[in-house]
C-alpha cells in the first residue's frame, strides 16, 4: 500500500554539499520521511581515501576515478529503481568540485585531469539528471565543527583553506547549473542532526519545490 505522504510518481533527489555538511544524515532521514530508497556515498569503500588525504598528488586521480565509477553506478541504479530514490552526493560534484579543485591546486596533473574530465563528460551526456538537487550551503566554521563532531580519523588533516576552496567551487557550480532544479538549504541556520524537527522543514520545502524550474532558498 502507498504510504499517505509518499510521492505519487517516481522522483530522483540528490543531496549536494561540502565535506561535513551532513549529506549522509540528511539522506537517511529524508529517505525515511519521504519514503524513498537511499543511496549513500561510498566513502568507507574507497580504498584510496586515507592515502589521498595523506598524499593528494599521488592518489588524487585514483581516488577520483573510484568515486566517479561508484557514483555513476548509483546514478544508473537509481534511474532503474522502481521507486523514488535519494542520493548522497551527485555525480556532478565529483568532477565540477573535487577533481577541478585538485587540478587547480596542482594535486592532479593536466594529463590526468583531461582524461578524467573527458570520461565524465562522455558518460554524463547520456545520463538523465535528477528531478531535484538539494544543496546544503554552510560556512567553513560550521563544516569544521561538524567534521570534528563526527570524528573520522582520516578527516582530521582537512584544512580550512581546502574547505574554503571547495565552498567557492560549490557556489560557482550552483550558480551556473542548469540540468535540473536546485533547492538551496542554509545549513548554518538548520542543524538537522541536533534538531530532528528541522527535517520536517526541509522535507516540506522539497515537496513544494518538486516540479519548480527555478532555484529556491529556504
Amino acid at each position: 500500500m502507498q504510504p499517505t505522504n509518499a510521492p505519487t510518481r517516481k522522483y530522483f533527489l540528490a543531496v549536494a554539499g561540502n565535506i561535513g555538511v551532513g549529506k549522509s544524515t540528511l539522506t537517511a532521514r529524508l529517505a525515511e520521511r519521504l519514503h524513498m530508497e537511499p543511496f549513500f556515498e561510498a566513502v568507507a569503500d574507497n580504498p584510496y581515501l586515507a592515502d589521498f588525504y595523506a598524499d593528494m598528488p599521488r592518489w588524487a586521480f585514483h581516488s577520483q576515478i573510484f568515486f566517479l565509477s561508484r557514483r555513476l553506478q548509483h546514478h544508473r541504479q537509481i534511474l532503474d529503481h522502481p521507486t523514488s530514490a535519494i542520493q548522497d552526493r551527485c555525480v556532478y560534484e565529483d568532477a565540477e568540485i573535487f577533481a577541478r579543485n585538485l587540478y587547480e591546486q596542482g594535486a592532479m596533473s593536466a594529463r590526468d585531469y583531461q582524461a578524467y574530465h573527458e570520461l565524465y563528460q562522455a558518460v554524463v551526456a547520456f545520463m538523465p539528471p535528477p528531478t531535484l538537487i538539494v544543496y546544503l550551503r554552510a560556512s567553513v566554521d560550521t563544516l569544521l565543527e561538524r567534521i570534528k563532531r563526527r570524528g573520522r580519523e582520516f578527516e582530521r588533516a582537512i584544512s580550512r583553506d581546502y574547505l574554503e576552496r571547495l565552498n567557492l567551487l560549490y557556489e560557482e557550480w550552483i550558480a551556473t547549473f542548469t540540468h535540473c532544479p536546485v533547492l538551496t538549504i542554509d545549513a548554518d541556520a538548520i542543524d538537522f542532526v541536533a534538531e530532528p524537527k528541522h527535517i520536517e522543514t526541509i522535507a516540506t520545502a522539497i515537496e513544494e519545490a518538486l516540479g519548480v524550474k527555478t532555484p529556491n532558498q529556504v
